[in-house]
């Protein structure tokens, strides 16, 4: 498994490249063709959703210029001759813009979690990918594959660290998730507001009033992103308990409260969903 994931963690540069310098042997029906645009289709599980209409705009001008510079990874799928996009949709969305009718595709035999897991790392090291993109994709990998974080972050090439702090996102309530999603709110902002008492509230504060990171993150510290009438204002902690919930909200990737009264309290670890519950149990169960 291990060195199934260095492998994918060097993205689909490293796929084309053992395509073009005679690598491994490719099985048959593998390897590089021109496929008709209709007889390729979107992969469900695709990390990237959001696809901005100016961002394809300006790739379908590139592609009417210069053409598909770099073939579309795929893997059949449905009848012969039909093929599911492992990483590419963007290209493939833009070259219909552009007007093309046959594309370049890499073809390879690929299970579903290999696919998956390939289409995450071409995003991630290839496109900036939304932040809440991100996350939950990271979070994916976790569940589907039964990755740990230091996994994931050795398949897509990041710090464990910087896998953490993006999973951290996921702790947000729904409806702030989507206005992340939907280029609403920042990431910075979302942290900002992560551990508030009213995450919500802030959050439509911070878009009414075009808040800065920095001032979104005064106005949590301070109690004041509860909505009106929601409840009174939670207590400032001491700045030593407030860095070691930081830490290990950075450790397991989740919220993490401390409460402590003189020496004796509590540790409460907030999950967002089962997946996340699982590997904390995990992680309590190493000997």
């Amino acid at each position: 498994m291990a060195e199934n994931r260095r492998g994918l963690g060097r993205g689909l540069s490293a796929l084309l490249g053992d395509a073009d310098n005679g690598g491994s042997t490719p099985a048959a029906g593998e390897g590089l063709r021109d496929v008709p645009v209709e007889m390729i289709r979107p992969n469900p599980h695709q990390p990237r959703v959001v696809f901005p209409p100016a961002e394809l705009e300006e790739l379908a001008d590139s592609i009417r210029n210069s053409g598909v510079l770099q073939p579309i990874l795929v893997r059949p799928s449905g009848p012969p001759g039909e093929y599911e996009i492992v990483a590419g949709e963007r290209r493939w969305r833009a070259a219909q813009r552009a007007g093309l009718k046959v594309l370049p595709v890499l073809v390879r035999e690929l299970g579903d979690d290999q696919a998956y897991e390939i289409a995450v790392v071409e995003n991630v090291q290839r496109s900036d990918l939304n932040a809440l993109e991100e996350a939950r994709a990271y979070s994916a990998l976790m569940g589907r594959m039964r990755y740990t974080q230091d996994a994931v972050a050795s398949a897509v090439g990041k710090s464990r660290s910087h896998v953490a702090n993006a999973l951290r996102l996921m702790q947000l309530p729904g409806p702030v998730q989507d206005m992340v999603l939907e280029g609403v709110l920042s990431a910075g902002h979302a942290r900002a507001i992560l551990t508030a008492a009213d995450p919500m509230g802030l959050a439509e504060r911070v878009v009414a009033k075009g808040l800065s990171v920095r001032e979104a993150e005064k106005l949590a510290k301070s109690g004041g992103a509860t909505r009106k009438g929601s409840g009174p204002k939670k207590a400032a902690k001491d700045p030593n308990t407030a860095a070691l919930e930081a830490d290990l909200e950075d450790v397991l990737g989740m919220a993490v409260e401390l409460f402590d009264h003189n020496g004796a309290g509590e540790v409460r670890i907030k999950y967002a969903n089962l997946d996340q519950l699982d590997e904390i149990i995990r992680r309590l169960g190493r000997r």
